[in-house]
């Protein structure tokens, strides 16, 4: 019970956590570049690793690693990054919403694919129908979309998945935040070189908004969120804790109606209430 309640207390920190990515970065490209937004989160969160692996003396993973590790980096440290800061130039955060929704499944499907895991086929219909909550509520909420955005979401939902999986099945045997590090670590040689090649020519005419929003996704969305969520997948199962992602859309609008006063609808209150007993299913069948 001790383990299941940390694995999932793990999960849900990461999550909330990550729910503030997507809009971080849909204020980050309004000034930066998405090539220079997505190569400068990397840069920072991998010299924040690199202390880390170094101040606490991690050992370095097997060369048997490096391919996950590489998995790893171009799921959830370049593809994800990058193809979500290129479609939200198209389609706002709120309809990257209904693409968000899809992704606790994928990263389900991929934990049997790549971690093994064979969960019950109840979980199949818990899942699934808390996909189609989200997306559906997403997409009634959020406006029209554009076929650019929206495929360049597919893929990064895809790629995101498989790096979600592939990181938590590496983290049982080297933990969470050095799985995460080192895949920083592997990619900040293409990162800083594409970081130095795509920076601004001025920074005056950065504002702050968009500070802050490389800030939040480089040393939160980049590292710490991970630090939580892949010890939350290892101990308690990719597909099951996975699961917590369909939360992320509705933790977001909390927090915009908390620091934005932005308004509530009772609509999300219902889809947020339904959410939750696909998550409680889930996690009973995963």
């Amino acid at each position: 019970m001790d383990r299941t309640t940390d694995a999932w207390g793990s999960g849900l920190l990461g999550v909330i956590i990550f729910s503030g990515s997507l809009p971080a970065t849909r204020v980050a490209v309004g000034d930066f570049s998405p090539l220079f937004l997505t190569s400068a989160r990397a840069v920072i969160a991998a010299l924040l690793g690199a202390a880390f692996l170094v101040l606490l003396r991690q050992v370095r993973p097997g060369r048997s690693d490096l391919v996950s590790l590489a998995v790893v980096a171009l799921g959830v440290v370049v593809g994800f990054p990058l193809l979500t800061a290129l479609a939200l130039q198209h389609i706002t955060s709120a309809h990257s919403i209904v693409f968000v929704g899809l992704l606790p499944l994928a990263t389900a499907i991929f934990g049997v694919l790549r971690g093994g895991e064979r969960p019950k086929p109840v979980f199949w219909l818990f899942s699934g129908l808390g996909a189609a909550t989200v997306a559906g509520f997403a997409l009634v909420n959020s406006g029209a979309g554009s076929l650019t955005g929206d495929l360049l979401m597919v893929a990064a939902i895809v790629l995101c998945g498989l790096g979600y999986a592939e990181g938590a099945t590496l983290s049982r045997r080297l933990g969470g935040w050095q799985v995460i590090s080192w895949a920083l670590l592997l990619a900040l040689p293409m990162m800083a070189a594409l970081a130095l090649t795509t920076m601004p020519r001025s920074w005056s005419g950065i504002g702050s908004p968009a500070w802050f929003g490389l800030a939040y996704v480089s040393i939160f969305s980049m590292l710490i969120g991970f630090v939580f969520w892949y010890r939350g997948l290892a101990l308690g199962g990719i597909a099951g804790v996975g699961q917590l992602q369909l939360l992320q859309p509705f933790f977001g609008l909390a927090l915009a109606g908390l620091l934005l006063h932005e308004p509530v609808a009772w609509t999300m209150i219902a889809a947020t209430g339904l959410v939750i007993l696909c998550v409680a299913g889930a996690k009973r069948f995963a």
